[in-house]
Formats: C-alpha cells, sequence, structure tokens
C-alpha cells in the first residue's frame, strides 16, 4: 500500500512540464502571430507610403508644367534657370507643393545627371551621386522609390520616438511636358524628379502599433497560461483526491476482508467456547456459594475462579458481538435519557474511582437509532475513559458528556481527563483487536465504530488542548 501511495500520490507529476511547454507554444504562436501581422502593416504602410510618394511626385510634375513651365514659355519664349525670375518662380512653385509634406530635398536632373533645380541652391549646376538612377529612369520612364533607414527595425522598437531624417523615403519620376491627356508617350520627358520625403513620424506610429500587438500578444499568452495552468491545477487536486479516495477504499476493502475472515474465526472459536465456560461459570458459582455457607479455606480460591470465569465470559460475548453485528432496528430515541441512565449506572464505578461525571445537555436530542445499541456504544465510551482516568493514577478525575443540536444535526462529546489517545496511535485504537491496555480485547472501540457506522453516525477521535481523549458523535440530520 505505501509503496502504491509512492508511485501514484501524484498522477500529475508532469503538470509542470505540461503548463511551460503549452506556454512556449501559445507565446510562440502568439508571436509569430503578431509578428505577422506586423510585418503586414509595416508593408501595407510602406506601399501606401510609395503611392503617396508617387502621388506628391504626379503632383509636382503638374504643378511644374502648368504653373511655371506654360507661363514662363508664354512669356519668355523659352525655359533659362539661369534667369533669376525664372528660377524663383520655379522654386515658389515647387515650395509651394511641397509644403506639409516633410520633404527634407528635392532635386531636377537634365539628361546628363546635372542638377537643373535644387532647394538647395548650391547644388544647382553640379552633377549628383544618383547618375545610375538619372539614366534609369530616364529610359524606363517609371517611378521608383526605397526607403532610406538610418537606425535598424529592431532598434526603433526599442526607442520612444524617432528623430527626424531617421526613416525616410527616397524616389524618382520623370517630368513631363504634359501635351496629351489620352496618350502618354505624346508627352517628352523635361527631367528627372528626384526628393526625400521624411516618413518617421508615420514609421513611429506604424512601430506603435507593432508594440501594440506584441503586448497583446503577451498579455493573451499569459492569461491563457494561467487559464491552462489553472485548469491543470484543478484537474491535478481532482486526480490526487480520487487516487486517494480510491487507496482508502482498497485500504478498507482489504481491511474489510481481514476482518470478515478474522470474524468469522473469532466467531467459531467463542462459539466452542462459550457452552463449557458457561458450564465453568455456573459451576464455580454453586461450589462458590456451598463454600461460603460451610466457611471453606478455598472461598478466596472459588471465587477467583469464577471471577475469571465472568470476565472471560464478557470477553467472549464481545467477540461473538464483534464478530456477528446486530443489524440496528431504527426508531425514535431520546440520547439525552440514555445517557443518564449510562452515568446512573456508571456512578457506583466512578465513586470508587473518585471520578465525576459532569453532564451538559437539555433540550430536544431525539434522534433515529437502536436503542440498546446506541446504550452499549455510550456505555463502552464511558467505560473506556474511566479505565484511561484510572490508568493515569489521578485521583479526582473528570468525565464530559455534552450534547447538542447543531445545524440540525446532534452532536454528542464525551471526554475524559486521562492521558488521552497516543499521537502514534489515534489512526488505530479503532481498528479490533488494538490496544495500549495490559489486559483487554481491543474491540471496546471496534464495537462502537461498527454500531456507530450501522446508524450512518460519525465518530472523530481526537486529544482535547487541555488534555485526555475526547471523542466527537455527529448524529445525521433527520
Amino acid at each position: 500500500m505505501r509503496q502504491f501511495n509512492e508511485g501514484g500520490s501524484r498522477p500529475l507529476q508532469f503538470v509542470r512540464v505540461i503548463s511551460w511547454t503549452l506556454f512556449v507554444i501559445i507565446l510562440g504562436f502568439s508571436l509569430l502571430l503578431s509578428v505577422f501581422i506586423s510585418k503586414y502593416a509595416e508593408r501595407t504602410l510602406l506601399e501606401k507610403q510609395k503611392e503617396f510618394g508617387l502621388l506628391l511626385a504626379e503632383n509636382v510634375s503638374h504643378q511644374v508644367f502648368t504653373r511655371f513651365v506654360m507661363p514662363a514659355v508664354m512669356q519668355y519664349g523659352g525655359i533659362s534657370l539661369r534667369n533669376e525670375v525664372q528660377s524663383k518662380a520655379l522654386d515658389e512653385v515647387v515650395r509651394s507643393t511641397i509644403h506639409s509634406f516633410h520633404v527634407t530635398s528635392l532635386r531636377i536632373y537634365d539628361q546628363n545627371g546635372v542638377i537643373t533645380y535644387s532647394l538647395d541652391k548650391d547644388e544647382i549646376g553640379t552633377k549628383g551621386n544618383a547618375l545610375y538612377m538619372v539614366t534609369r529612369t530616364w529610359k524606363t520612364e517609371e517611378f521608383s522609390s526605397e526607403i532610406l533607414a538610418k537606425v535598424s527595425k529592431f532598434v526603433s522598437l526599442f526607442r520612444v520616438r524617432l528623430s527626424p531624417g531617421n526613416m525616410t523615403l527616397r524616389a524618382y519620376y520623370p517630368l513631363r511636358a504634359e501635351r496629351s491627356l489620352t496618350d502618354i508617350s505624346e508627352n517628352p520627358i523635361m527631367g528627372i524628379l528626384e526628393f526625400k520625403q521624411d516618413i518617421s513620424a508615420d514609421f513611429m506610429a506604424m512601430l506603435n502599433f507593432e508594440r501594440l500587438v506584441i503586448a497583446f500578444s503577451l498579455v493573451t499568452s499569459l492569461v491563457l497560461f494561467f487559464l491552462v495552468v489553472a485548469v491543470l491545477r484543478r484537474a491535478e487536486r481532482l486526480s490526487n483526491k480520487q487516487l486517494k479516495e480510491k487507496e482508502q477504499l482498497l485500504f478498507e476493502l482489504q481491511q474489510q476482508e481481514k476482518l470478515a475472515g478474522m470474524g468469522r474465526m473469532v466467531a467459531g472459536v467463542a462459539h466452542e467456547i462459550r457452552n463449557p465456560l458457561g458450564i465453568i461459570s455456573s459451576s464455580a458459582e454453586l461450589v462458590l456459594k456451598k463454600a461460603r455457607k460451610e466457611g471453606s479455606s478455598y472461598t478466596r480460591l472459588l471465587e477467583a475462579v469464577h471471577e475469571e470465569a465472568k470476565r472471560l465470559t464478557r470477553t467472549v460475548a464481545e467477540f461473538l458481538d464483534y464478530a456477528r453485528p446486530k443489524k440496528p432496528t431504527m426508531a425514535d430515541v431520546d440520547v439525552g435519557r440514555l445517557l443518564d441512565q449510562v452515568a446512573v449506572f456508571m456512578e457506583p464505578e466512578c465513586e470508587k474511582l473518585g471520578v465525576t461525571i459532569q453532564r451538559d445537555y437539555s433540550g430536544d436530542l431525539s434522534a433515529k437509532g437502536d436503542k440498546d445499541l446506541l446504550y452499549r456504544a455510550f456505555y463502552n465510551l464511558v467505560a473506556n475513559g474511566l479505565q484511561a482516568i484510572a490508568q493515569a493514577g489521578v485521583n479526582g478525575g473528570l468525565l464530559v458528556i455534552r450534547a447538542v443540536r447543531e445545524e440540525g444535526r446532534l452532536h454528542v462529546l464525551f471526554q475524559d481527563s486521562g492521558p488521552g489517545f497516543p499521537a502514534e496511535h489515534i489512526e488505530k485504537v479503532r481498528d479490533p483487536f488494538f490496544t495500549t491496555k495490559d489486559s483487554g480485547t481491543g474491540l471496546g472501540l471496534a464495537l462502537v465504530s461498527t454500531i456507530l457506522e450501522s446508524h450512518g453516525v460519525e465518530m472523530h477521535l481526537s486529544n482535547a488542548e487541555e488534555g485526555g481523549a475526547r471523542v466527537d458523535i455527529l448524529f445525521p440530520e433527520g
């Protein structure tokens, strides 16, 4: 039985492993999902920025053609950016068009890669470092863009804010002369537009969204983890409880089987002993009476024989009572009256031992039960208490009998001033044939337990705080 307990007392010892495994799985899945959502949001944002950059480039191209090229051609017959008036007019058109769009730099290149216009006037007339992209855009005649980052995405996640210019969109777009609104091939390229747009603020908003997604994923993972742990812990407790109940049932079954076999043997032996013992007891009683009349010197010896015969008769009766328990006849019983009868019957023994019985009960103490069996159970408990007090060798002992109805249940208490139950034996004292006394069968509490169990009554054994044994008896409701 002990091996079974040690090997199976915790059937879910792997709960911790399962919990952490599930936590890793949930956390990993949540992080993967958050990364996917974040990447999708980032890709969507960058695509939108590129589309917005294209719209900005088209708008700049349109505004330059309609508000600068056409008026300059009509007024001056051609375009010459060396002319300060034309240069200033183009600068006003460009600046008014890109106003509030976070454009940090803007250049217009000719076919040879020479900068013909720039927000930085010192760059005009020089060759920039974008000859490859200028040539490529002139050939492909298509819009192209790229994201320039001064800090990595991972580092950005741990920053509260991004400084302006940390994340930039650089785009190239062919500036066209708008002659036809239907056929783009009829619109010749006037130059290549290059601009840089600061998208740090928008990128920071996207990072905040990613942080929110990751934080929500972590919180969700933790909540799911604790919910799973709570469920597993509850399953573990239920499993342990069921296992303990199973162990208890197996133990009780083994005990019942063992006691049943022992009871059959004891019943057989006691039955064979009782008849000749009865003859010995009655014969000893007759001889004792005759010896007393004659004043024989063998009177004391015959008294000892008679007393031992009676003691053995009581022992055999206990064996038979335990081996063949009587089925209780349930009826209304006044438990208070039974307690009074037991106390009155035990008064001579109490006076002999100098023990005081303190009775504390009144009111309605009715219950369902077998009057004779309950009387025997109470009698045995009082007798055990007196024997414990006598064994302690203290004069003026106290035996308390208390009864009260609590929450619909009748509670009867027996408490003595003896040494109490030995702590190491308190779980065994109700086992049959177990005794710590020098004499006795060890069937007293076993018989009481059998009688009370047949009535559906609970019996709890303990030691009182002030010392002595304590027996609590709880009758069922109703």
